[in-house]
């Protein structure tokens, strides 16, 4: 039996992931989390392949999937984030309609285990006449869709954001959606745009269409899931990949000094340069070109290529980008863009003094980010001079810059200069 079409949804606007830029593209490794996905599902089977991007990123994704092997990619652009009916409608332009084609649905950010995956493709291959959605298995409260489930797992309904007593079961509704006729969910969701032009959950609403004349069954998932989201969630996703290293890999090119240690699960790659009395603990990744200098210490962490780990700097449960460069410095459950550069003395704080967790500021909203450790999350290419301390939860934005011995309680916006003024007062001893 022929595999559905696989569409991978990588659009929207990203806007919630500032001061980061498109999720999609942010690299875990040696590859984006895209190319990852698309192997995955090329390992898994799939063959035809239709990517829905948005006009920030759809050209550099069909440069990157053209040196994809395995698999028929077409990649097509949402011009605006109207939401998942929307999406899929540009992807339909490009579907074999007239064959009605069975579909699955996927979202770029969403990770989990591939036996997911198979257990979907093993569901389907018993009856491709019947739809099917994954549902996770969560017994504490997530605030997304929940599925109405009936005894012999058919699914009835999607109740959103129900509340914690409200529930109507334990299963949350992930986009893992296979649809055994694409034409069908296709002209639903048409329809829904003829009866609401407005709101943007057109795909809900013709599912919920659907449902009432087409046999939808669960596929009940327990293992782990990570959802890209919000910018503190490329914690979780690097702790994911960072999961996958099993052992000691150090590449031939890399040199790692006779007094430097390696501790547990890590990655080094090509050129690395580990010095003398450096440590890198696992899970560990430390892509090609960068330096661990004297005395560093970097765990629990991925730091990508380039990155110059200066003398006695503390890498610490945090994802460092290309081309960053930390001197003598603290840098503690935090995200680094491409291009930062952390100047000597400069810290990162990640614990609030009540020790709650930590909150942040989203599109001008306050957001508990639910972590009860979070340090800064900083834009590619901002300068912070030494001496700089960030509070918990503080965003720092894309070519900004902090004048030294500012302590920052807030977000800093793009292209930003922050700096404290100085009274100086010079009095001779004479």
């Amino acid at each position: 039996m022929q595999k559905p079409y696989l569409i991978v949804l990588a659009g929207g606007a990203s806007s919630r992931m500032w001061p980061l830029r498109e999720k999609s593209l942010i690299r875990f490794g040696e590859h984006p989390l895209l190319i990852y996905q698309l192997q995955r599902y090329s390992a898994l089977g799939f063959s035809d392949v239709v990517i829905v991007g948005n006009p920030e990123n759809t050209q550099i994704i069909q440069d990157m999937t053209s040196r994809v092997t395995g698999l028929q990619v077409q990649v097509v652009t949402q011009p605006e984030p109207k939401g998942m009916g929307d999406a899929l409608l540009r992807a339909g332009e490009v579907l074999p309609l007239a064959e009605h084609p069975a579909v699955y649905v996927t979202q770029v950010h969403d990770l989990t285990d591939s036996a997911l995956h198979l257990e979907m493709l093993d569901r389907y291959r018993a009856d491709p006449s019947r739809s099917y959605l994954a549902g996770v298995e969560r017994e504490d409260y997530f605030p997304g869709g929940y599925l109405i489930v009936n005894g012999d797992g058919r699914i009835t309904g999607i109740v959103e954001k129900p509340g914690a007593e409200n529930r109507p079961s334990n299963l949350v509704n992930i986009v893992a959606h296979i649809h055994s006729d694409a034409t069908r969910l296709i002209d639903a969701i048409k329809t829904e745009y003829a009866r609401a032009a407005t709101p943007d959950d057109h795909y809900e609403r013709a599912m919920d269409r659907l449902m009432a004349d087409h046999p939808y069954h669960v596929v009940r998932y327990s293992g782990q899931w990570t959802a890209l989201k919000f910018p503190w969630h490329v914690l979780d996703v690097m702790n994911f990949f960072l999961g996958q290293i099993d052992g000691q890999n150090v590449h031939p090119s890399a040199f790692v000094a006779k007094t430097a240690s390696l501790i547990g699960n890590v990655y080094i790659g090509p050129d690395v340069r580990i010095f003398p009395g450096a440590a890198v603990v696992g899970p560990a990744y430390v892509g090609a070109g960068s330096i661990v200098g004297n005395n560093a210490l970097v765990r629990n962490s991925m730091v990508l290529n380039h990155v110059d780990v200066g003398f006695t700097t503390e890498v610490a449960r945090s994802y460092v980008a290309d081309n960053c460069a930390l001197h003598a410095c603290r840098v503690l459950d935090s995200i680094f863009a491409p291009g930062v550069n952390f100047s000597a003395g400069c810290t990162t704080a990640n614990l609030r003094m009540d020790r709650g967790p930590v909150p942040t500021v989203v599109k001008g909203a306050r957001v508990d980010t639910g972590l009860p450790k979070l340090g800064a999350i900083v834009g590619q290419n901002a300068f912070l001079s030494v001496d700089v301390m960030t509070m918990p939860g503080v965003k720092v934005g894309e070519g900004a810059q902090v004048g030294p011995g500012t302590h920052v309680f807030h977000d800093v916006p793009d292209r930003t200069r922050v700096y404290v003024k100085q009274d100086v007062q010079t009095v001779s001893l004479d």
